[in-house]
């Protein structure tokens, strides 16, 4: 009788597992993984990879203090040397991301080698558009038209200021096609208001030396120039640095931020920063495009053009020392630009040609 009771007591539990509801596994998530791979800089550069980054963190809503999503759908490797670009390449290929990004020229040559490896990998470059494998999306920007604004501005606030023979300086990082377009734009900027203004530039061959940068702008604003613009990444933040001391010190010197807002960088006192505007570079934008790509299946290899028009270049107005006049006439030549009423150069040799750029710069067209 026990037995039987036994017996029956499992074949109810039985029936009892087999009909009782099962809970529904949990939806996977919908949305694409991407892996942000950078040079030494890193995400903290205040500036190129900083924007990059934040494009992510607003795909899948997160916040640049609140990244709940990090490590789960999306990750970052900083390359400390050029040698470790193919080797993270590689290994972000082989962990199966559905996008990975890398940012800069420098990342050209690599990244050519291994999407072949890779044919069917997605990737994404920023600032490039010679790399020809099918299973790259390219972004470009026009830097130059930016550049030419903040030069403009540059150029207004030493008129406003009654500086008679200004000068005015630009720090490139490693010289190249791309550093080249900052740094014509922004002198033919200059010179569209002050035709005799002096030009100095200097280029660091570094993307993460501050100490450099900082070092020929204190060269630089002793000998009396009173305007510095840095195209050089996490190097450019040493001339941001000199311009901060020298300011909470009462000298008129500036500098110009470059990519993303860098007024916050320049804060030396309350409401007063040496950062008298920025040159926007929305990096942002292109990460959101390639990761909206991706997730609506319209992934092409193509070259994707972020110029004045499509938004991704624009001015910081948040230095109210700038002056609500010079702002105004700034936009009007934005508008001018985008109007095809001027026209901004992209490279030195046409700039030269153009005799719109002094000779003797350290501007590369390659």
């Amino acid at each position: 009788m026990k037995k039987l009771l036994a017996v029956v007591l499992v074949a109810l539990v039985a029936v009892t597992a087999c009909t009782a509801k099962k809970e529904a596994p949990a939806a996977k998530d919908a949305r694409p993984t991407i892996r942000l791979i950078t040079d030494a800089t890193g995400i903290d550069d205040k500036s190129f990879n900083a924007a990059a980054w934040r494009g992510i963190l607003a795909f899948y809503g997160d916040t640049w203090d609140n990244q709940t999503n990090r490590g789960k759908l999306y990750d970052v490797v900083t390359c400390q040397t050029q040698d470790k670009y193919i080797p993270n390449l590689k290994q972000a290929s082989d962990e199966g991301y559905d996008l990975i990004c890398v940012t800069g020229f420098t990342f050209a040559d690599a990244l050519g080698e291994v999407s072949k490896l890779y044919p069917d990998q997605k990737y994404m470059i920023v600032d490039v558009d010679w790399v020809s494998s099918p299973n790259v999306m390219q972004f470009s920007f026009a830097e130059h038209q930016g550049s030419y604004l903040v030069g403009v501005a540059a150029a207004l606030k030493a008129v406003s200021d009654g500086i008679a023979t200004p000068k005015f300086g630009f720090i490139g990082g490693v010289p190249g096609a791309v550093i080249t377009k900052f740094e014509i734009g922004y002198i033919m900027g200059i010179k569209s208001v002050l035709p005799k203004a002096e030009i100095v530039d200097y280029y660091a061959n570094d993307w993460g030396k501050p100490e450099l940068a900082k070092a020929q702008a204190k060269n630089w604003f002793d000998s009396g120039v009173f305007c510095i613009y840095s195209a050089a990444g996490g190097t450019g933040n040493g001339t941001i640095a000199q311009a901060k001391e020298y300011r909470s010190q009462g000298k008129n010197v500036w500098a110009i931020g470059v990519d993303s807002d860098q007024y916050e960088e320049g804060i030396y006192a309350d409401g007063k920063s040496a950062v008298l505007t920025s040159m926007l570079k929305r990096v942002e934008t292109s990460t959101q495009y390639a990761l909206n790509a991706v997730k609506d299946g319209s992934f092409a290899s193509k070259v994707v053009v972020l110029d004045m028009k499509a938004d991704g270049i624009g001015f910081s107005e948040r230095n109210s020392e700038l002056g609500a006049e010079n702002i105004a006439k700034i936009n009007a030549v934005k508008k001018d630009i985008m109007d095809g009423k001027i026209t901004v150069h992209a490279t030195y040799k046409e700039a030269l040609a153009a005799n719109a750029v002094p000779a003797g710069l350290g501007a590369k067209d390659n």
